[in-house]
């Protein structure tokens, strides 16, 4: 494990976290065993699905919760009572925590991080859960958009300068990977994790050079075998593009070397690269790879390839790394039910808002496969003591609508949340970021072509259990009642 891993995040949350802690224990509730469900409400860019991320930073996260005495000091300055403080003093983190792998499609309403435990540590981890969360989730699913534009084509996340702080540049370069990214630019992401950093040059490589043909020179003498040039500081077709080609024949022909590529940050991509194709192939370079980069988005790679554009891969910078057209994942951790001396209490919140109306209850979240076709048909929320049999018949229903039915047969019932915390103790262990990229991969290729549009994509259907749906109504009837 690495420093960036192990630095102690406690203190990194929300102070109402603390005073809601330091209350419960004043207020003799802290006995009490709270249930806790993260979710979200809507995908960002209007798409079908999301993509989970940011459950190996969660498990570091709950792996090294402790209070330090400079903490404590905090705390006991900000007047909250000894009985608080000598609880932090021997903490000991002991909730059960289960979360939706990484890498899996992930919909609105459905529980993705569950939490059950004390009050006091189940509300306080709140902040830390969401943060984890929210922000990888949303940069894996912005990457995976892009990747799926490209069609097929490589995509690079080039986004560290760019990035909203260093955790953002590292941990957004991370996400992009599990989206589809083959790369990133950020070179510490490749040594904490893996993700392979990739890069050539800058405009000021070129600039510092007394003409472009000597910068490409000297730079194809100095990597010959990874030469990708940069062509368009002064004039893509008039001196970048005939300056690369004089470099290969000079260079790197005599070598017997075949250059990598060359990259065009600039102009009209579709038109330049077209033209750029052309002077490769008559050259004796057709195996010369174009890149792309310069504030792309999956709208501007989409239109590009559509109009005829010649590139290869693509680097996507700023656009991705902040999810710059939807830049919220707007996740949110709400309390689902209480249990005290083995009784558990389901608890709602209610909205004039629908669709901030909470489901109750602790639930289980099945993903239904059709087994014909394999792909995804309906996730089913239920209460946790549901079980679903697949061998039978199972209807379904829309739960805000609900004379919307249907019954499915030949279908495999999949749970989808993992238990990853048992009574504080972590029970499993991170797949590699390559494994999870491939599962991530696989999951959505059981996504319908309708729930993948990025325009009005198909509704993928988050159903209640008929139990689940009849308590929920029920705590809706009761607060309605004033009870």
């Amino acid at each position: 494990m690495t420093d960036f891993e192990n630095r102690n995040l406690t203190m990194l949350t929300d102070f109402y976290e603390i005073t809601m802690a330091n209350g419960y224990m004043a207020s003799g509730v802290d006995d009490t065993t709270a249930y806790f469900d993260m979710f979200f409400r809507t995908v960002p860019d209007g798409g079908g699905f999301a993509i989970m991320a940011g459950v190996e930073q969660l498990i570091n996260y709950l792996k090294n919760l402790s209070f330090s005495d400079d903490d404590i000091e905090y705390l006991r300055g900000r007047g909250m009572k000894e009985k608080f403080l000598d609880y932090l003093k021997n903490f000991k983190f002991s909730c059960d925590v289960w979360a939706i792998p990484e890498g899996t499609p992930i919909f609105p309403g459905e529980p993705i991080v569950k939490v059950r435990g004390p009050v006091v540590q189940a509300q306080f981890i709140e902040t830390m859960v969401l943060l984890c969360i929210n922000y990888q989730s949303l940069i894996a699913t912005k990457a995976n958009r892009i990747v799926r534009a490209a069609q097929g084509r490589a995509v690079m996340e080039f986004g560290s300068r760019r990035a909203q702080g260093f955790d953002g540049a590292v941990l957004g370069a991370r996400a992009a990977y599990i989206g589809g990214c083959v790369g990133t630019a950020c070179t510490i992401t490749d040594i904490e994790y893996g993700v392979p950093a990739l890069g050539t040059m800058a405009h000021s490589w070129v600039q510092l050079f007394d003409s472009e043909l000597d910068a490409f020179k000297a730079y194809a003498k100095e990597y010959p075998n990874a030469c990708t040039l940069l062509v368009d500081t002064y004039d893509t077709l008039r001196s970048g593009i005939p300056n690369a080609i004089r470099t290969f024949d000079e260079v790197l022909k005599p070598l017997g070397i075949r250059p990598q590529g060359v990259r065009l940050d600039s102009g009209d991509i579709a038109y330049l690269t077209r033209k750029m194709r052309k002077m490769l192939d008559e050259a004796g370079y057709p195996d010369c790879k174009i890149v792309a980069s310069n504030s792309l988005d999956e709208y501007l790679i989409r239109d590009m390839i559509i109009q005829g554009a010649a590139v290869d891969s693509f680097g996507v910078g700023e656009r991705l790394v902040t999810s710059m057209s939807s830049p919220v994942f707007g996740g949110v951790y709400k309390l689902c039910a209480t249990e005290k001396d083995g009784v558990i209490t389901p608890k709602i919140k209610i909205s004039e808002n629908i669709s901030k109306i909470t489901t109750p209850c602790s639930k289980k979240v099945y993903r239904l496969y059709d087994n014909e076709t394999g792909k995804a048909a309906a996730d089913l929320l239920t209460v946790a003591d549901e079980e679903i049999d697949d061998t039978k018949p199972y209807e379904l229903f829309d739960p805000n609508v609900t004379w919307k039915r249907k019954v499915i047969t030949n279908y495999t019932a999949r749970p989808l949340l993992k238990k990853i915390f048992d009574g504080g103790k972590c029970v499993c262990e991170s797949p590699s970021l390559k494994e999870i990229k491939d599962y991530c991969a696989k999951q959505i290729d059981t996504l319908w072509d309708e729930v993948l549009r990025f325009e009005n994509p198909h509704n993928y259907y988050v159903d209640l259990s008929q139990k689940l749906w009849d308590e929920k109504q029920r705590l809706i009837s009761l607060k309605k009642a004033g009870r």
